[in-house]
């Protein structure tokens, strides 16, 4: 029965605190797993346990003003969003953003997609909190404003601000998930000032 208690509270552990990434190069907090796999950018550090009190806080590099796309799985037990009139899974996420190009970013977008490739479609439950249940998810230290398209696709587009070279920019969002789906992609696309 002892090592029964143990075996609970190493894993209650591993699933709150995150922690380097695992052998694969899998970075795992609040119940998911997240990859710079795709390259572009490397993931320097995770923790929080993806709730509204403390949110999953990923921080990473981003080595070009090109987009990069960060792959997110279920890894293990899910979260059920605890608010009574929230349905589905709630991934309170803060993404710590260095800038590692050497060019100022002027916008910044982030999107889901369910599928690689594929824009987030109303129909399969993956949004940026699309019902808006809450006030004050989404946010950027970095920028005065942000707009929401939710049709065809599922997108934050972050303005009215600048993240000069070595700079860090943090963003703040709720995914929200009804479906829910084992992996998902969210973009990260760097603006440049035109010429």
């Amino acid at each position: 029965m002892a090592s029964i208690a143990r075996l609970s509270v190493f894993a209650s552990a591993a699933f709150v605190m995150g922690a380097g990434p695992a052998d694969d190069g899998r970075w795992f907090a609040g119940g998911f797993s997240f990859s710079d796999e795709l390259g572009g950018f490397r993931i320097l550090e995770i923790r929080g346990s993806g709730t509204k009190a403390d949110p999953v806080v990923l921080t990473k590099e981003l080595y070009s003003a090109s987009e990069v796309i960060l792959v997110i799985r279920q890894d293990g037990p899910r979260p059920p969003s605890m608010a009574a009139d929230r349905p589905g899974t709630a991934l309170y996420l803060q993404l710590e953003t260095v800038n590692g190009s050497e060019l100022a970013w002027v916008e910044f977008s982030y999107e889901l997609q369910m599928h690689l490739g594929q824009p987030s479609v109303y129909g399969d439950g993956l949004s940026f909190d699309q019902a808006q249940a809450e006030d004050g998810t989404i946010s950027a230290d970095a920028f005065t404003s942000f707009s929401r398209d939710f049709e065809p696709y599922d997108r934050l587009l972050f303005r009215d601000g600048k993240v000069d070279p070595k700079e860090t920019a943090t963003f703040s969002m709720l995914i929200t998930d009804l479906t829910p789906t084992y992996q998902f992609y969210l973009v990260a696309d760097p603006r440049i000032p035109f010429s």
